[in-house]
């Protein structure tokens, strides 16, 4: 269940790890809480800190892909833009509509299974194409 923090993860950009460990931290308590039966109580918790979080986040790694000039930079952006737009969709659904089950279950596939993806795949990249560049 969930995504565990391992060095296979690591960046070696202690920040930016620091916040993809936190990020982690949040989605496997609420994949928990789902497995519970409690997803519903825990998505606000997770949609709130994912809010304010997500985007600093986003910032603080695409201005250390830019200083490293990343090849992959530009689509990599594209893919925070596309999350965010994803995410803002569904925080205009929760508004509309209160926390629904179609809600959790969104939440675990558009933002915990693609955090997790992105994380051990798409952030890999950039730490291959540093030490392939050194």
């Amino acid at each position: 269940m969930g995504l565990q923090w391992s060095n296979d993860l690591s960046t070696g950009i202690i920040p930016i790890d620091d916040q993809h460990k936190e990020i982690i931290r949040r989605v496997n308590a609420f994949l928990a809480a789902m497995e519970a039966g409690k997803g519903k109580m825990k998505v606000v918790e997770l949609m709130e800190f994912l809010s304010r979080y997500i985007v600093q986040h986003f910032h603080d790694e695409e201005f250390f892909m830019a200083n490293e000039r990343y090849d992959e930079f530009k689509a990599h952006k594209e893919q925070h833009m596309q999350f965010i737009k994803d995410f803002h969709a569904m925080e205009k659904e929760f508004e509309t509509h209160g926390i629904t089950t179609d809600l959790v279950i969104q939440t675990q596939q558009k933002v915990c299974d693609w955090l997790a993806n992105h994380i051990s795949k798409e952030d890999r990249k950039i730490v291959q194409f540093i030490k392939n560049n050194q």
